[in-house]
């Protein structure tokens, strides 16, 4: 039996379809060493969990770096075929509104650092991402028609449920002995600021959303590293719902150029190279530190 449950949630797809993408993906997943199990990260959130930074930023050294790590680490990237980890293609919007054609998230140097780490280990990173999304409406685990009215996303997928179907189905194609699951990074908040009441609720919105996904992936303790993003209220949420909730670990942001928690942005508020790049090197000390075991 797999580690990640079947979704409550059914899509309106032919199960034949389901059978066949399950397929699609074992063919493209590389397989685990002898006695090795491949090492699973979920990414989730909105643009700044996608990435706007620009991959033409990226220095010949860092290329280097990505090269020599590339070929252990997968990534799954909103329903996009399975490749090596690298720079994507942003979408025709995208491009056309900061004009450069390969962007980059956390994941990228979030997997250099890691895979340097660790250097003896494969990895998978499966990425669903929408850009001004609300945890409140689109990633809300308890989704109602009223919340996503609320934030305007009516219309909206259903994110945290189309997100599980689609982890399940990247998985379906590993034996459960081949993979673990290590932990979800979460970058998202800017959205919920629209309207009051999700704002004011978000804290506990994300300690469903945590409980949710550990139920679901049947990983009680999996570890949850987020980003603080957003409003002061929102913040606050994030803050005492990191302090409450056991492995879960608030990656703090300052205003103050100076700070070793800041991080450098674009005037329209996205991160800029240096930014993410700083920001995916944070993750991985982050879960090196707290939650990868001890290196023998």
């Amino acid at each position: 039996m797999h580690l990640f449950l079947r979704s409550s949630y059914v899509l309106s797809l032919p199960i034949l379809a389901v059978s066949l993408a399950s397929v699609g993906y074992s063919e493209e997943l590389q397989r685990p060493d002898a006695g090795k199990k491949i090492k699973v990260f979920l990414f989730a959130g909105q643009s700044n969990m996608e990435g706007r930074a620009s991959g033409c930023k990226i220095t010949q050294e860092d290329r280097t770096r990505l090269k020599n790590v590339q070929k252990r680490i997968q990534l799954a990237f909103n329903h996009e075929p399975i490749s090596p980890l690298k720079v994507v293609s942003p979408s025709e919007e995208i491009r056309k509104i900061y004009q450069r054609d390969r962007i980059f998230g956390p994941e990228l140097f979030f997997g250099i650092s890691l895979a340097e780490a660790m250097p003896n280990e494969k990895f998978l990173f499966i990425k669903r991402t929408r850009g001004s999304s609300s945890l409140h409406g689109c990633w809300n685990p308890e989704w109602s028609e009223d919340k996503a009215v609320l934030l305007g996303e009516a219309k909206h997928p259903k994110l945290y449920r189309e997100y599980v179907d689609y982890v399940r189905q990247v998985l379906d194609g590993y034996s459960p002995e081949d993979y673990e699951l290590c932990a979800m990074l979460w970058v998202q908040g800017e959205s919920d600021d629209k309207a009051p009441e999700a704002e004011a609720a978000y804290g506990a919105t994300l300690r469903k959303l945590i409980e949710r996904v550990r139920l679901d992936t049947k990983h009680s303790t999996l570890p949850f590293i987020l980003f603080q993003v957003g409003s002061p209220k929102v913040v606050e949420g994030m803050r005492q719902t990191a302090a409450k909730v056991p492995s879960a670990t608030l990656i703090p942001q300052s205003l103050n150029p100076d700070s070793s928690d800041f991080y450098e942005k674009m005037e329209n508020g996205h991160y800029n190279a240096e930014g993410m790049k700083k920001l995916g090197t944070r993750f991985a000390e982050v879960f090196l530190r707290t939650y990868a075991p001890p290196r023998q």
